[in-house]
């Protein structure tokens, strides 16, 4: 029996993102009325503001509670009075850690009316997806300093790579290719040549993960030329998967090739545990409360969290929304302040549209 009532743990975090999460969340809501669920939501003050006043970024009470929702809608992390790293460590890694979210899953799509900087590339030649190892590699925060703050000092950082890490976000990329069938082909995203332990031990987990799925062509490509062919030939991609450092560098070339982070979405997932959905650009603290940033990635965060959970005709309907609003014309450009309409009128827009 499908399941009609979800509960939603709602992280808006710093700057402009609780801005951004309103409007997904008033789509939301519009979507689920449409397909008769209903979402119950359990706002979490997690972020720059909470962790200045208190000290706290993620209390094992507020995890523990995180760890019984059916999903996390985030709005972005990131505050101007918080030294970089201590929220980006102490909640999102720790989050993706804690919750076993070891897949990032991220659609690059060039919706239509929206431009790219690659000229003569349309919507047909951008639609590909970059699994990226989430809880492994060089974020693990393997190593340290000797002689620290000296002429002499040695930093160390690991990059730790186990087989069942790489053969599980492996055997995840293998079944969205076959999912997509769109060219049925997984593109394993590496360094063989240089990183020569890491990156071999991944390399023979693609291949024997390949022959369970006979119908998907395996194919390999160094993280530099994927980069350049990102650029020249993004058509050539369907699924591509790869470890967590190379991930998060072609992951956001992906976004400026859909357009920029204003429609950019990601989701960090567990296949069979809580899994968090988030627009993957910042909180952009300089738009805070002018109600001109762009809520659309937020928006197309909300469709995939919706298509996780079990709801897959709602999030289609939230991204065919996206699509006319799109292609209607009210919306002048994807940068903030240039949009042509404010926030709230973009999330009322694509609610209307659903």
């Amino acid at each position: 029996m499908e399941k009609k009532n979800y509960r939603i743990a709602v992280l808006g975090g710093d700057g402009t993102g609780p801005e951004v999460i309103r409007e997904g969340i008033k789509v939301l809501e519009a979507v689920s009325k449409k397909y008769s669920f209903k979402l119950e939501w359990v706002n979490y003050d997690l972020g720059g503001e909470r962790f200045k006043k208190t000290g706290e970024i993620l209390p094992d009470s507020v995890l523990g509670e995180l760890r019984k929702v059916d999903a996390i809608y985030l709005g972005a992390i990131g505050h101007p009075d918080v030294k970089p790293g201590i929220l980006e460590k102490g909640l999102l890694l720790r989050l993706r850690f804690e919750l076993d979210q070891y897949i990032n899953l991220r659609p690059v799509k060039l919706y239509p009316n929206v431009e790219s900087p690659l000229k003569d590339k349309k919507p047909e030649d951008i639609d590909f997806v970059v699994i990226r190892e989430n809880t492994e590699g060089l974020y693990v925060g393997a190593g340290g300093f000797l002689r620290k703050g000296t002429p002499n000092e040695v930093a160390v950082q690991e990059s730790i790579n186990t087989r069942f890490g790489a053969e599980r976000c492996v055997r995840y990329a293998f079944e969205l290719a076959k999912k997509r069938n769109k060219a049925n082909k997984l593109t394993l995203c590496g360094k063989t040549n240089v990183l020569t332990y890491a990156f071999d031990m991944w390399e023979r987990a693609f291949y024997d993960v390949a022959k369970e799925f006979p119908s998907v062509k395996p194919d390999y490509a160094h993280v530099d030329a994927t980069c350049m062919w990102m650029v020249k030939n993004p058509e050539w991609f369907d699924v591509i998967v790869t470890d967590n450092l190379f991930g998060d560098i072609i992951t956001d070339l992906g976004a400026m090739i859909q357009g920029g982070m204003g429609i950019a979405a990601g989701g960090n997932i567990n296949p069979s545990g809580v899994s968090m959905f988030e627009p993957i650009g910042g909180s952009a603290p300089k738009y805070t409360g002018k109600n001109v940033i762009n809520p659309l990635a937020a928006i197309c965060a909300g469709s995939m969290m919706l298509d996780f959970i079990g709801q897959p005709q709602a999030a289609l309907a939230i991204e065919k929304a996206v699509i006319s609003s799109l292609t209607g014309g009210h919306i002048k450009s994807l940068s903030a302040g240039k949009m042509g309409l404010s926030t709230t009128e973009v999330g009322d827009l694509i609610a209307k549209n659903v």
